[in-house]
C-alpha cells in the first residue's frame, strides 16, 4: 500500500488531498474574484453616471467570496466518507452560513444605498433609519437560518413576544421619547440654534437626541425637556417670527398736560429713528386713565438679526433719556410684557 491510498478518519491520503484541492482552488478563484472586481468591473461601473454599481460591486466582492470558500468547503466534505452525525452537523452549518452570507450582503448594500441616496434626511436621523433597517433584515435572516435548521421559530418568537411586551411597557416613556425625536426631525418644528419657549423656558436648542432635547436658557442653564413633551406642548419657535414684538405700559403722573402727552407720543412715534434694532411700525397711544396715572401704551417689533435684551435696553434708554429732556414725569408703577404676536403689523 503507497502513502496515498493509506486510511486517515475514513478516508485515504488522496480523497483528503483532492478535497484540500478543492479549498485552495476556492482561494485561488477568490484572488481572481479581487483581481476582476477591482481592475475591470469597477472601472466600467465608474463609467456610469450613478454610484448604484459601485455600491452593487463593493458589497458582493466579500459576501461572494465567503461564498465561495463555503461552496468549496461543502464539496469538499460531501466527497469524503463519514458518518451521518457529523455531515449531518456539516450540513445544517452549510445551510446556516449561507443564510447569514446573504444576508451580510443585503445589509451591506442597503447600508451603502441609505448612505449614497439618503442626503435628503436629516443628518441626526441618517444613522437611526441605518440601524433600524440593519435590525430588521438580520433579525429576518436569523430566523430563516435557524427555520432551515428546524429550529421551531414559533415557540421562540411566542416567548420573545412575551419578553417583548414587559420591555415595551418597562420603557413606554422611552419609546415615546424616541418617537418625539423622530416627529422632530421630520416635522423640524424648530432646529439647531433656534429660540424656542417652552412651557416656562425659553432659550436657544442646544441638542436634539432620540431621548431629549437641551435648551440653554438666557441665564445660560441647560434644561434637558423630553422629546414627548415637547410633541404635546405648544412650543413657540422665536426664531421663526419675522420680528419680535415689545409691548410696554406705563403712566404718567396726573400733572402731565394734554400737550406735554402728545409730546410723549411723538418722542415715542419717533424712536425708530434712533434705534437701528427696530422697525418702523410702531404704536404709541394714550391708553387710559389709570388709578394714579395717566397710561401710554407702546408697542414696538425688534428685528430677526438682532438680540431682545440688547435691544430692549437700547430703547428704554431712549425713552428714558427723551422724556427726562422733555421733564415728562413718569408715575408706578411701569410693566413690560414681551409677546410673540406678530400679525399684528
Amino acid at each position: 500500500m503507497n502513502f496515498f491510498d493509506k486510511m486517515v478518519w475514513g478516508n485515504s491520503v488522496k480523497e483528503w488531498g483532492f478535497s484540500l484541492l478543492i479549498i485552495v482552488g476556492a482561494v485561488i478563484l477568490n484572488r481572481l474574484v479581487v483581481y476582476l472586481n477591482r481592475n475591470v468591473f469597477k472601472k466600467l461601473a465608474a463609467k456610469s453616471r450613478g454610484q448604484f454599481d459601485n455600491i452593487l460591486l463593493d458589497s458582493l466582492e466579500k459576501p461572494v467570496m465567503f461564498g465561495i470558500i463555503l461552496g468549496a468547503i461543502w464539496f469538499a466534505a460531501a466527497r469524503l466518507s463519514m458518518n451521518a452525525g457529523t455531515f449531518d452537523v456539516i450540513r445544517k452549518s452549510y445551510q446556516i452560513l449561507i443564510v447569514i452570507n446573504v444576508t451580510w450582503f443585503v445589509s451591506k448594500f442597503l447600508s451603502s444605498l441609505i448612505t449614497e441616496y439618503g442626503g435628503r434626511i436629516n443628518s441626526r436621523l441618517l444613522p437611526l433609519i441605518k440601524r433600524t433597517v440593519l435590525i430588521i433584515v438580520w433579525a429576518i435572516g436569523i430566523v430563516t437560518a435557524l427555520n432551515n435548521v428546524g429550529v421551531a421559530i414559533t415557540s421562540i418568537l411566542g416567548v420573545l413576544g412575551v419578553g417583548g411586551v414587559s420591555v415595551a411597557l418597562a420603557a413606554q416613556d422611552t419609546i415615546k421619547n424616541i418617537f418625539g425625536g423622530i416627529t422632530i426631525y421630520t416635522d423640524a418644528p424648530f432646529r439647531l440654534g433656534d429660540i424656542i419657549q417652552f412651557d416656562n423656558f425659553e432659550g436657544t436648542v442646544n441638542d436634539i437626541g432620540l431621548r431629549s432635547t437641551r435648551i440653554i436658557t438666557y441665564e445660560q442653564r441647560i434644561v434637558s425637556v423630553p422629546n414627548y413633551k415637547l410633541m404635546d406642548a405648544s412650543v413657540i419657535n422665536i426664531s421663526a417670527e419675522p420680528s419680535r414684538r415689545v409691548l410696554i405700559t406705563w403712566g404718567m403722573t396726573y400733572d402731565t398736560t394734554p400737550q406735554k402727552m402728545k409730546e410723549a407720543i411723538d418722542i415715542l412715534k419717533k424712536i425708530p429713528a434712533n434705534v437701528n434694532e427696530i422697525e418702523t411700525n410702531t404704536v404709541a397711544v394714550f391708553s387710559d386713565f389709570g388709578i394714579s396715572a395717566l397710561l401710554i401704551t407702546y408697542i414696538y417689533y425688534i428685528k430677526k438679526d438682532f438680540d431682545v435684551r440688547e435691544s430692549t435696553s437700547k430703547v428704554n434708554f431712549e425713552i428714558l433719556d427723551r422724556f427726562n429732556e422733555a421733564g415728562l414725569d413718569f408715575a408706578f408703577p411701569t410693566q413690560t410684557i414681551y409677546a410673540s404676536v406678530t400679525n399684528e403689523k
